[in-house]
């Protein structure tokens, strides 16, 4: 976890990077050798949806040959852009499976020489479900995504969520029981725009909060503990998250069947 200021990435400037990426990456290989990226996280959001304004990096599957480095290098100096701007770091987190790719949808071309997919509707639900983190934007990307395929008349349901889980990464149980709790709570709830405001809102003062505490404790949070730490963090702020909300009406529930 880190405090400092991160570049904001939109769909606008994303497509501009990525159009001068396969230049550069044309320029050096020529357009014999085709590369291929599968966005996932924030910037899929981006680009397939229009409920969140950025993103603070873009994570990648990247397929090219070795001079794809080169090119997001030169063009991430030319624009100033943070180093790691683009990166396949993700592949070291829960969320990843090379079944991704397989899921993947086509986006657009550029140059010629370089594809873009990304993953979309269940699949990208079902990412940030195995994520599942307070702190970023997982649990109100679920729900964005939810409301906009409800306004443009494409909802998708539970089944659908649940087979994406099991496609991506074998059993619905790989997912945390708080995952869990949460997209059965929302599903039978369906306000999702309602729902969508109050975690975006949630999230925003969980951030907050955690900066203050890296100020505080420099070197304290880790991906370990930061969940944890969220929460206590909200306890002491008097902050309820939806997350404790859900937990609560879901024991309601539990007590209140014969």
């Amino acid at each position: 976890m880190s405090s400092e200021q991160s570049f904001e990435f939109t769909k606008d400037n994303i497509d501009i990077y990525l159009k001068e990426v396969a230049k550069e990456y044309r320029k050096q290989v020529g357009k014999g050798m085709p590369a291929e990226f599968i966005l996932i996280g924030g910037a899929s959001v981006l680009l397939n949806y229009g409920f969140r304004n950025m993103t603070t990096d873009i994570d990648a599957m990247i397929r090219a040959a070795s001079g794809m480095k080169d090119a997001i290098n030169k063009v991430g100096d030319r624009f100033g852009l943070p180093n790691g701007w683009l990166n396949a770091d993700f592949q070291h987190t829960d969320s990843y499976t090379p079944k991704l790719a397989e899921f993947s949808v086509y986006y657009r071309t550029y140059s010629n020489v370089l594809s873009i997919r990304t993953v979309a509707s269940e699949y990208l639900i079902a990412m940030k479900l195995r994520s599942g983190r307070q702190y970023k934007s997982d649990l109100s990307d679920v729900l964005g995504i939810l409301a906009e395929h409800e306004r443009r008349g494409t909802p998708i349901a539970m089944k659908q969520i649940q087979k994406a889980v099991t496609d991506l990464y074998g059993d619905w149980n790989s997912l945390s029981e708080m995952s869990q709790t949460f997209i059965g709570n929302v599903m039978a709830n369906g306000n999702f725009e309602q729902l969508y405001k109050e975690t975006a809102l949630g999230e925003q003062e969980t951030r907050k909060l955690l900066v203050q505490f890296e100020k505080n404790y420099p070197g304290v949070t880790k991906e370990a503990n930061v969940d944890s730490i969220a929460e206590n963090l909200q306890k002491k702020a008097d902050k309820v998250s939806v997350l404790t909300e859900l937990r609560r009406k879901k024991k309601d529930s539990q007590k209140n069947t014969p």
